[in-house]
């Protein structure tokens, strides 16, 4: 068996992350295994929905972090890798000036996606084949600047959709009432088609929560849990979160809003259950950079 390393880097709202993936390759058929996650807790959406634009220092951690990024790839024999950024840099108007910047110090090139091509690179990651094909799932991934959702079904999307709520968005007061309201109008137009819908989970807040359940991997976190779980994180501090939870600083104050939209959007479509698998964007940009460098030969 011989094993490649492919790398996949996720500039958020909330954190700047970097996954290693190994590639298991057993003659014509291969599969994938997360390595290493490196996170930085540069959180360009504090800048970008209150001023609109990146400020200096947290531009230059990002210049830093990507720096390091490359030396950590070339330590771990990565073959290649895909870098995109999302919500916070496509809003920022000094988006591509930091862009630039990171590619003449680092060589890193960062792709500047929006939220379809993001909802499309989740749904890349094939959860579709690991669930029944027969039933809906609604595919909710929860982050700092922006919530993508995609409807799936026997195998196809029926609709995705992103929209401007986020944790970080939240925190700063950024998003409307409007915002919300356009949100579960959606969804309650594209889940009326059926008697239930499945939720799938995703983000690193609901893997944190779903942590704190003690439920068993592959296992649904209920509804009833999670609010459960919410409203005992809410009437904590900020430093109670960090004490007696456990949590980052950088975690302890967006787990709330994100664990506020996960509700919103399981009410709205009547779902019970939330299954927490654990696979996201990072997971769908680590299998495209795999398939561009075997079909066109890309690498560092």
């Amino acid at each position: 068996m011989e094993i490649k390393r492919v790398a996949a880097i996720d500039i958020g709202s909330n954190a700047v992350r970097m996954l290693i993936s190994n590639v298991l390759i057993d003659g014509t058929s291969h599969s994938y295994k997360k390595g290493n996650l490196v996170r930085l807790p540069i959180r360009l959406g504090a800048d970008v929905f209150s001023e609109g634009k990146i400020s200096k220092l947290n531009g230059n951690k990002l210049v830093s972090g990507m720096m390091a990024f490359k030396r950590i790839m070339e330590i771990h024999d990565v073959v290649t890798y895909k870098a995109c950024a999302t919500s916070a840099m496509r809003e920022a108007e000094n988006g591509e000036k930091w862009v630039q910047k990171v590619l003449k110090k680092s060589g890193i090139p960062i792709q500047i996606i929006n939220g379809k091509e993001e909802a499309r690179i989740i749904y890349s990651t094939q959860i579709a084949e690991m669930l029944d094909d027969t039933e809906p799932h609604l595919y909710v991934d929860v982050g700092g600047g922006s919530t993508e959702i995609t409807l799936f079904y026997e195998g196809k999307i029926l609709a995705s959709q992103s929209f401007n709520i986020g944790t970080v968005r939240i925190l700063n007061g950024k998003v409307s009432e409007e915002a919300w309201e356009n949100l579960k109008t959606w969804l309650k137009r594209i889940s009326n088609q059926f008697d239930f819908i499945n939720l799938i989970g995703s983000g690193g807040n609901i893997n944190k929560i779903f942590k704190i359940s003690g439920i068993k991997n592959g296992k649904p976190l209920p509804y009833v849990k999670l609010y459960e779980i919410y409203k005992g994180l809410n009437k904590l501090s900020l430093d109670q979160r960090m004490s007696d939870m456990s949590l980052n600083p950088d975690r302890a104050d967006v787990i709330v809003p994100a664990a506020e939209i996960f509700l919103t959007v399981m009410k709205t479509v009547s779902s019970k259950n939330v299954l927490v698998p654990k696979v996201g964007l990072p997971d769908g940009l680590a299998r495209m950079a795999y398939e561009d460098f075997v079909e066109y030969k890309l690498d560092l």
